[in-house]
């Protein structure tokens, strides 16, 4: 990171600010350059911060990033419950989880790089984060599925799991490949994919 991208060095902050403004510099830190180029070096000078005073608050690189990555699971997570509550029109449902998918991918800072496209997969600490996102949405799906189709759990979990991989790998592609197609029209028709698929298993003919 280059020096002009520093934070000004300041005063004492009281220890939760301090590490929400490390987090918040680690976060762009990891972004723009993947865990393995990254440096505790380059996290210091970003938030203008020694290296001693960021490995009081965080033992080292993997430390840092496990939790940034614990926030960035906890958002994505908290976005689909959120989505599922909004309504009971299960039409809808689908609709507002793909959103919640499309527009925590669009974000302005690409924290979904860390929860998506990590590049330290091979860890089993950050394996296990990335996949508590697919497995809690894909439970909250299921339920959502077993109550309007009847299907059995194991049934409903693996559409649930498929509905959960639509969403992630098709937001990655359209936010990685700037085809032209804007955001609500993405989601209407990756939703509606999802929906014209889903409503093939119902409970009664009225869905």
């Amino acid at each position: 990171m280059g020096t002009t991208d520093q934070k000004p060095r300041g005063g004492r902050l009281p220890r939760r600010e301090r590490r929400a403004q490390l987090l918040d510099s680690a976060l762009e830190v990891f972004v723009a350059q993947g865990y393995h180029a990254a440096a505790m070096d380059d996290i210091a000078e970003r938030a203008g911060v020694s290296k001693p005073v960021l490995y009081q608050h965080f033992p080292g690189k993997l430390d840092l990033y496990l939790a940034l990555l614990d926030t960035a699971c906890d958002q994505v997570i908290a976005n689909c419950r959120q989505a599922l509550a909004s309504t009971h029109d299960n039409k809808t449902r689908v609709a507002a989880a793909m959103a919640a998918f499309y527009a925590y991918v669009a974000g302005e800072r690409g924290a979904f790089r860390l929860v998506f496209e990590s590049d330290l997969t091979s860890e089993p600490a950050v394996r296990e984060h990335v996949e508590r996102v697919t497995t809690e949405c894909a439970a909250m799906i299921a339920d959502v599925i077993h109550d309007d189709t009847g299907l059995p759990p194991e049934q409903s979990r693996l559409l649930a799991v498929s509905l959960v991989g639509m969403a992630q790998v098709s937001a990655r592609f359209w936010v990685s490949e700037s085809s032209g197609i804007g955001q609500a029209q993405a989601v209407d028709l990756v939703s509606g994919l999802a929906w014209r698929g889903i409503r093939g298993y119902p409970l009664t003919d009225e869905h």
